[in-house]
């Protein structure tokens, strides 16, 4: 992120808080798809209701989208710059059944579908899951 965290927060329409800086530079630090209790662990000073209510003003306020890869913890990830969630900008995520971790595929958009008249997308959620390359190990 080539622009200073307070900043990045300004322009999302955000205040910049203590809490909010830290929880933002620890997630841009991960450069990864992180869930509550990645956070908390990682931020063990912060109580869990806080990074969770932030977690909630960020997706607000479309800094960070929401993964729900199936694992019955939702897992985020933050946005690009130019990211307004809508259904057109979203990409596929893979969830690896190794490692359990969840990867954004920025680079893979999800497919147009054909949905009836009068009906209006509002979120996707696209999850792939398999092995990841770390845990295939290059097999095929």
């Amino acid at each position: 992120m080539d622009i200073s965290f307070e900043t990045h927060l300004l322009k999302r329409g955000i205040k910049p808080t203590a809490i909010r800086l830290l929880l933002l530079k620890a997630m841009t630090e991960k450069n990864d798809v992180v869930s509550l209790t990645d956070l908390e662990t990682e931020l063990e000073t912060v109580d869990k209701s806080t990074i969770f209510r932030t977690l909630t003003l960020f997706h607000q306020y479309r800094l960070l989208h929401t993964i729900d890869d199936g694992s019955g913890s939702l897992k985020y990830a933050l946005c690009d710059d130019a990211c307004e969630c809508l259904p057109e900008q979203q990409h596929v995520h893979f969830c690896c059944s190794v490692c359990r971790r969840t990867f954004c595929l920025r680079d893979t958009a999800i497919p147009l579908i054909s949905i009836p008249q009068h009906f209006v997308v509002e979120s996707i959620n696209y999850v792939l899951k398999g092995v990841c390359g770390t845990c295939a190990g290059g097999r095929r």
